[in-house]
């Protein structure tokens, strides 16, 4: 069965040119999705828990708005209605060819494309990763809330030293799990002509129609890719602490602190 395979159509000229700049540039604009929806979970979560009622409800009006419509609509939506809404003066800066704008790998970042693609997967992430972290902040238990306050603790600080670094820890697989999310749903974006993997696998199948070789090599590189990255996410997150240590450590921090004043 094998030897009906031509592995050559895929893996040398132009396909495998384009399988490259493919994976690459699926590379940059994961990289690009995840910073981003990970700066908007963050602040949405500090408007949660600082912004009151307003803050609490525009936080959810976000999260329910992006994660119960379809990533595709979004992205469809970003790059042929509101690309249009801009200034013409931005989208002539954007679409003309500036140098600077090219990252490792020929990958163009500074077009059309790749920044509604970035755009549409960090902000329909970000839903996700809101009510991940919120319910990881929930699993703090109150006795430590209530230790740290006793021992003089601000909101800020509490939050800084107290409910982040084990609500993040407690939830760090479940945020794995969407980062992971986030790059398999890159391959949405070839919907609006984004050349990631997808769409220059199925450039292929148009090319010499070696359709099956195509995707076979695309499945082992978005299957490499996930499992590597979520084995690197997995080393590098933070790990959860026991109770006792925890305590310990919020004492010290707070000695510090004291001593610092």
């Amino acid at each position: 069965m094998m030897s009906n395979f031509d592995w050559h159509g895929v893996l040398s000229g132009q396909p495998l040119q384009w399988i490259i700049s493919g994976f690459l540039t699926t590379l940059w604009v994961s990289l690009a999705g995840i910073v981003l929806a990970s700066v908007l979970a963050t602040l949405f979560l500090l408007l949660r828990l600082a912004g009151g009622r307003l803050g609490q409800g525009i936080t959810g009006c976000w999260v329910s708005l992006f994660r119960n419509t379809p990533l595709l609509v979004q992205l469809l939506f970003w790059y042929f209605a509101a690309w249009n809404f801009l200034p013409q003066g931005i989208r002539d800066f954007v679409n003309d060819p500036h140098d600077w704008s090219i990252l490792p790998g020929e990958v163009w970042w500074l077009t059309p494309e790749f920044l509604c693609s970035a755009w549409g997967l960090g902000v329909f992430t970000s839903a996700f990763l809101i009510e991940e972290v919120a319910a990881g902040l929930q699993s703090v238990p109150n006795g430590q809330r209530e230790a740290a306050l006793a021992q003089g603790f601000s909101t800020a600080g509490l939050l800084r030293h107290i409910l982040l670094p084990q609500g993040l820890a407690n939830a760090w697989q479940p945020v794995v799990g969407q980062y992971l999310n986030l790059m398999k749903l890159s391959s949405l974006a070839s919907g609006i002509g984004f050349a990631e993997l997808t769409y220059q696998v199925r450039q292929i199948e148009s090319y010499n129609a070696h359709a099956l070789e195509a995707f076979a090599v695309g499945t082992v590189l978005y299957l490499f890719t996930g499992v590597v990255l979520g084995l690197l996410l997995s080393r590098l997150g933070p790990k959860p602490v026991g109770q006792a240590k925890r305590l310990r450590r919020v004492m010290g921090v707070q000695g510090g602190i004291q001593h610092e004043r």
